[in-house]
């Protein structure tokens, strides 16, 4: 039985709510988004919001029954208050900042990156080392963060590179002599 599952999504408040069929649709201040719940699980409104059920105790059902929820719950958090991923570059040099649209990070290559945002993202420089990425698809919004870090990763030896906020980094040790 699944644990996550088992519990209703609570509706937020300001969010409005729709099941058609197995097509949940959710409306807010940060716009509107829709989840197709899969088939092997049935989606109703109650009293204390969006129930997921499996149809049957088949392990494809099961697997799919708290999934569906989280994406449910995802949902709802995303048209209310959104999601954001912090990033930090680390290293001598190492910048960020806005050109319109246009993220352009100095990471040590001989030339800028340049990072065109998808839709319903929205970047931030604070400081030229700190990186805000939100947005109201947790998908899209830990895909572009991810994107960026790919560009030039953490390395072990001295911590240089585009990390998460708090990410830890095993160090290595040098060389001897």
């Amino acid at each position: 039985m699944s644990r996550i599952g088992k519990r209703p999504v609570p509706v937020p408040k300001g969010v409005d709510a729709k099941i058609d069929g197995q097509t949940v649709t959710a409306k807010g201040p940060k716009g509107e988004m829709a989840f197709v719940v899969n088939e092997l699980c049935l989606v109703e409104m109650g009293e204390n919001g969006v129930t997921v059920t499996p149809k049957d105790k088949s392990k494809p059902a099961r697997s799919m029954w708290g999934m569906s929820r989280t994406q449910i719950s995802n949902l709802f958090e995303g048209v209310s208050n959104g999601f954001t991923k912090k990033l930090e570059l680390v290293g001598v040099g190492y910048r960020a900042q806005m050109k319109g649209k246009t993220l352009v990070l100095a990471l040590g290559y001989s030339h800028d990156v340049e990072f065109d945002p998808p839709e319903g993202i929205d970047i931030k420089v604070g400081k030229p080392t700190e990186i805000e990425i939100t947005g109201r698809d947790k998908q899209v919004v830990g895909e572009v963060a991810a994107k960026i870090r790919g560009f030039r990763p953490p390395e072990p030896y001295k911590g240089k590179g585009v990390r998460y906020e708090g990410e830890y980094i095993f160090r290595k040790e040098g060389k001897k002599k």
